[in-house]
């Protein structure tokens, strides 16, 4: 999973449209945002593949080889808390909503700092279990002791399907279990694990919904950058890694102006109701060309919505929306496409926890184009690890 030079900045590119406060629902701006169509068929007989590539260097490893690792360190922890959009709209979600909080009994997933069940002990809280497996927890305990909050907040230290709590039930969970591309990381999983064995009949989860998008983007100038490179480097023909180079998703923030269709939503998830299984699935796609230009690369970002607040509160990490750590995911194309306006990119994508570590996503792309300068018809397999 590659990210841009200069990917880590956690302000939106000048220039770059913001949303609206955090306070309230920061969702995708500009164009209204379409539901998926029915499933759309593809001639496979045209169609061809990057699944005839060599294994990814590296590919023994994956995710789960450092993923509590990398939690102990204070760094991840500081570019989560200075993102403004994530960590004041939990805070306005909390502190705006006491009435979901007081004299409750919480549990938060995943605790990291203890920021969120720093909040939820402030908004009134009778108790909060604040579990966190890394390192990160001894410290997570002292900060809580240091703001004098010992006598509401336990922190327990482990992995949520191992420790036991040493109460029957909660009646919230609260977690910032999202990952790159929504799914990366699968801490959803782990969050409807203790939905399933400590959630009273009538508690909630917080976030409760979770939505992710597909649009499509010119990007000659970095697709050259990070793809081409490989074919001529000082003159010698590396073009090996490129094709590996397209197997891994980019992590980075898209100027919106380079946006060339439609939005499409392709999956709405419940976490108070879905299932574990829920996180694999396969979603169809129309993306309409809005003006005449040539398509890179699909992007994917997701939004999150409370809406067991008094009132709808959430936020978008789309590319019209002030950008946040999680930034957008691009899916570079083999081809390039040149479309008209009214041309429509159709397609599916598949989606899938790595079967050797379900912490790692696998995405299958289906697409075509049948337009007046362009046909093409394709499948590519993505890793993000």
């Amino acid at each position: 999973m590659g990210r841009r030079k200069g990917g880590n900045k956690a302000l939106a590119p000048s220039g770059q449209k913001s949303g609206p406060a955090a306070d309230g629902m920061n969702l995708d701006g500009g164009k209204e945002q379409e539901e998926a169509p029915e499933v759309v068929a593809i001639d496979e007989k045209a169609e061809s593949s990057n699944l005839e590539v060599s294994p990814l260097i590296g590919s023994d490893k994956t995710s789960a080889d450092y993923y509590f690792d990398s939690y102990s360190h204070f760094g991840i922890h500081e570019e989560m808390l200075k993102d403004v959009v994530r960590t004041k709209t939990y805070q306005n979600v909390i502190y705006q909503n006491s009435f979901l909080f007081k004299n409750k009994v919480v549990l938060d997933v995943g605790a990291g700092t203890g920021i969120l069940s720093l909040f939820c002990a402030k908004a009134g809280a009778k108790h909060v279990y604040a579990v966190e497996c890394s390192l990160m927890a001894d410290m997570a305990q002292e900060i809580v002791q240091t703001n004098g909050y010992s006598n509401v907040i336990t922190v327990l230290k482990g992995k949520v399907e191992e420790i036991e709590l040493p109460v029957a039930h909660v009646d919230v969970i609260i977690s910032e279990w999202m990952g790159y591309f929504l799914l990366f990381e699968n801490m959803l999983n782990t969050v409807l694990y203790a939905r399933d064995k400590w959630l009273n009949n009538n508690g909630i989860v917080l976030p409760d919904k979770a939505s992710l998008y597909l649009t499509a983007i010119e990007d000659a100038e970095y697709k050259e950058d990070k793809i081409e490179f490989w074919s001529n480097v000082y003159g010698f023909d590396m073009s090996c890694i490129k094709k590996q180079a397209m197997i891994e998703p980019l992590v980075d923030t898209v100027d919106q102006n380079q946006i060339v269709t439609n939005c499409q939503l392709l999956k709405t998830m419940d976490i108070s109701k879905m299932a574990p299984g829920d996180v694999s699935f396969m979603a169809p796609f129309k993306l309409v060309a809005e003006r005449n230009d040539y398509i890179h690369a699909l992007v994917a970002y997701f939004d999150v919505s409370f809406t067991k607040c008094h009132k709808l509160m959430g936020f978008s990490t789309g590319p019209r929306s002030k950008a946040t750590h999680w930034k957008q995911t691009v899916l570079y194309l083999e081809d390039v496409l040149t479309i008209c306006e009214g041309e429509a990119v159709v397609g599916s994508l598949t989606v899938e926890p790595n079967e050797r570590n379900p912490r790692d996503v696998d995405i299958m792309l289906k697409y075509s184009l049948n337009g007046q300068h362009c046909q093409a018809s394709r499948t590519q397999h993505y890793k993000m690890r």
